[in-house]
């Protein structure tokens, strides 16, 4: 590729990508020679304000038009809408768990390596805001990999306590058998169609019609979900999730839990939507559209596991990482029914509201447990009395957790629920899991508020709250609690005015 062709790219596209890659590369070198007497927590601030400036440069690209696509590199990066959308959460979420880590002091310190928290923190967010806008499966994988190899070592950046050397192992095996997993299966997918561009694959795989062919595509679909199941914690393959949220600094748990799984969420809507369910049109694809029951039972197993294993947790991340193979339950709900009309709408506002009440839940935890590292569910007795604002913002979180009217997980749940029962879905068995499980929820959901409020405290000594933990608090209740009065705000930026399906299935868009 000569220097013209280069400089012919719309490099600008790029800006948010760029501004993360300068600043994380900046970090290192800052934390390799500023002396050790400086206070590494000025990188994190620095890292802030590179997610709020790519943040700006992201909402100055708004003024597209919806249909409107640009793409560089041959078709490899695209900045569409719902690159767009999504990015706009990665940034978001991780301007959050960047303040939770800049106020982050366990027992044994971080003072040796909290420099690396920031700068492996935004190399995580640079490898999710790749599969954002990724055309082709190398740079979608590319992404995937970057996240994932930043994630392994924030889980295990606490060196000197055992619970964070497991999470890391753990997190490295089951993460390491997921990518080999999912790669076998794109691996298919390439040897059919000849191409790793998502459009021209688009294009090849509507025009199979050997029933061979679609038992080879079959295969591939169940590959690349199992492995991409690994990276969203949906049941049954979770079984690493709740020992890395225990042991992994409680910043990471948040980056984990919401960074992590939007991004799982992305690769799957990139890959699934645009190679395997269009292709129901062909001869024979009835088949492998069928493949949604396959999705339909997993999200049934990630609901019922999720929320019932969660009721015996007295360990509160432990808890709170059920919670989430249970959440993951509910947003596999609208691609388990195929229904175009709800299903980014639906996935990309749950994903919204459950940013802003998991983070805030886990910088409440994050204060509550500073002081002895104990996780356990007894520190939240008596917090009403200790200090009354934070029982009040962990309330408002579970709540909205548990799907109550008036919050933002509700809003979330409603519309999920709608389109499973809407025509042309009407799954309502799907829909039936999802109402009874909610109501199981709320037994370990309202379990932590009867702790905080009717339970009295072993120490009447005041909770100190950081700055940032309080800009976090204020700002994810104010959020959860707009989006549930008001969904319209958020849905009229990216919902209706983004014509998110029309970007991804055109081919040549």
């Amino acid at each position: 590729m000569d220097l013209e062709t280069l400089l012919s790219f719309d490099w600008s596209v790029m800006a948010p990508e760029f501004i993360i890659l300068g600043v994380a590369t900046l970090l290192s070198l800052l934390d390799l020679f500023l002396p050790k007497k400086i206070d590494r927590r000025l990188l994190g601030w620095l890292g802030f304000a590179s997610i709020l400036a790519a943040l700006g440069f992201l909402v100055g690209m708004y003024d597209k038009g919806p249909t409107e696509v640009t793409t560089i590199l041959y078709e490899t990066y695209r900045l569409d809408s719902f690159a767009m959308a999504f990015k706009t959460l990665i940034l978001v979420g991780a301007a959050f768990v960047m303040l939770m880590a800049i106020s982050y002091e366990p027992k044994e310190g971080l003072r040796e390596y909290r420099g690396e928290f920031f700068y492996l923190l935004l190399l995580g967010v640079l490898g999710a805001m790749i599969m954002s806008s990724s055309g082709d499966l190398i740079t979608l994988f590319v992404g995937l990999e970057l996240l994932s190899l930043a994630s392994y070592v924030l889980a295990g950046l606490r060196k000197k306590n055992l619970q964070s050397n497991e999470a890391a192992m753990k997190y490295v095996i089951n993460g390491g058998i997921a990518t080999a997993i999912t790669l076998f299966g794109m691996s298919y997918v390439y040897g059919l169609t000849g191409t790793t561009n998502l459009q021209d694959m688009w294009v090849s795989l509507s025009q199979i019609n050997a029933r061979d062919m679609q038992y080879l595509l079959v295969i591939a679909f169940m590959m690349m979900f199992v492995g991409l199941s690994f990276k969203l914690a949906t049941a049954p393959f979770h079984m690493w999730a709740p020992d890395v949220y225990q042991g992994a600094p409680t910043p990471v748990t948040a980056f984990l839990a919401v960074v992590s799984k939007t991004a799982g969420f992305i690769i799957v809507l990139r890959l699934f939507v645009t190679l395997f369910f269009p292709t129901r049109a062909a001869e024979g694809a009835s088949m492998l559209f069928s493949m949604g029951e396959f999705i339909a039972v997993l999200a049934v197993a990630s609901m019922i596991i999720g929320n019932f294993v969660a009721l015996r947790q007295r360990n509160v991340k432990r808890m709170f990482a059920y919670s989430g193979v249970a959440h993951a339950g509910y947003l596999l709900v609208p691609l388990a029914t195929v229904n175009f009309i709800f299903i980014f709408e639906a996935m990309w506002f749950y994903l919204a509201a459950y940013l802003f009440m998991n983070i805030g839940a886990l910088a409440v935890l994050q204060v509550v447990t500073a002081r002895d590292d104990s996780e356990d569910l007894s520190r939240f007795a008596g917090l009403y009395q200790r200090s009354p604002l934070l029982a009040v913002f962990m309330s408002v979180f579970l709540l909205s957790l548990a799907g109550i009217p008036g919050t933002a997980g509700f809003i979330g749940k409603l519309s999920i629920f709608v389109g499973a029962i809407s025509e042309p879905s009407n799954a309502y068995v799907l829909a039936s899991v999802l109402i009874l499980t909610t109501v199981v929820s709320y037994f370990y959901y309202f379990g932590i508020m009867t702790q905080m409020f009717f339970r009295p405290a072993a120490s009447q000594e005041k909770i100190h709250v950081p700055v940032g933990i309080w800009l976090t608090l204020v700002l994810c209740a104010l959020a959860t609690l707009v989006l549930g009065i008001f969904p319209g705000l958020a849905l009229d930026m990216f919902g209706n005015n983004f014509d998110i399906l029309k970007d991804i299935l055109v081919p040549g868009n």
